[in-house]
């Protein structure tokens, strides 16, 4: 690769300038935003969906540096992707906070959080949802299949997997599902098809990750936990044969991982 020019990178810091001032702004939001939080006020899940947003919105703009980086300098800006990365676990986290990270539990036991964000209606849910796994996909798309951050992403994807899922009310939606009068409908149809993709992609990821690179009984235990999570949502929905198929499904990657383990194959 050819030396690149003062000219060209005076050029690139000129044209990525107002990207940079914008995250400046934004990034001094929070900052106000959070200082004004106290754990226990009334609606401060209601501003953790709001910093959500807008983390998810400062990685749109540091992938748009990479992408000025490729157009101007021919090079890929990974400190601007690895950026774009912590900002979008910013962005889970502020979802965590609100409907906690647990894979596989009780719909019940969510049931609590949900209430504190009760006057954000499912379309909005699924809006935030929509636009965090775009942002994770464009990002991941950015770094290339070779990228070092290959089975971190892994994480990323699963995190984003577990607070879409704790995101809905699927008592709720387990009702509005099935009837097409509903308002939220569609809306409901749309959110936990994705739901359904993303706990099996993960599931599936986790169960590559362990095969493939870690080893690590960890990682194959959150496999099974996105199994039986998936096999909550079948559930609800009535669909009493794919629960069963998902059940057998987990018995096998545990009976797998059980056995590396006494092989000593797993750590």
């Amino acid at each position: 690769m050819s030396k690149i020019s003062e000219e060209t990178r005076l050029h690139f810091n000129e044209a990525i300038q107002p990207y940079k001032d914008k995250i400046t702004i934004t990034l001094e939001k929070e900052k106000t935003m959070r200082n004004s939080m106290h754990e226990g006020d009334v609606g401060i899940e209601y501003k953790k969906l709001l910093l959500c947003e807008d983390m998810i919105y400062i990685s749109s703009l540091y992938v748009a540096q990479n992408s000025l980086s490729l157009k101007i300098m021919e090079v890929k800006n990974n400190d601007a992707l690895n950026d774009a990365r912590k900002v979008l676990y910013k962005a889970i986290i502020y979802l965590e906070e609100i409907v906690t990270s647990f894979i596989d539990v009780p719909y019940s036991d969510l049931t609590p959080y949900l209430e504190k964000i009760a006057n954000t209606n499912i379309t909005k849910r699924y809006e935030i949802i929509r636009k965090l796994g775009l942002s994770i996909r464009i990002l991941k798309d950015a770094f290339g299949d070779n990228s070092k951050w290959k089975w971190s992403f892994v994480e990323l994807e699963g995190r984003f997997t577990t607070v879409a899922k704790n995101l809905i009310d699927m008592k709720a939606a387990g009702k509005d599902y099935f009837d097409p009068r509903c308002e939220n409908y569609e809306t409901t149809v749309l959110y936990i098809r994705k739901i359904i993709k993303l706990l099996n992609d993960s599931a599936s990821a986790y169960r590559d990750k362990y095969e493939l690179s870690t080893r690590r009984i960890d990682d194959m235990r959150d496999a099974i936990k996105y199994l039986l999570a998936l096999r909550k949502v079948y559930m609800v929905l009535g669909k009493s044969e794919e629960a069963e198929e998902v059940k057998k499904k987990a018995v096998v990657w545990k009976d797998k991982m059980d056995a590396d383990h006494k092989k000593g194959l797993s750590n």
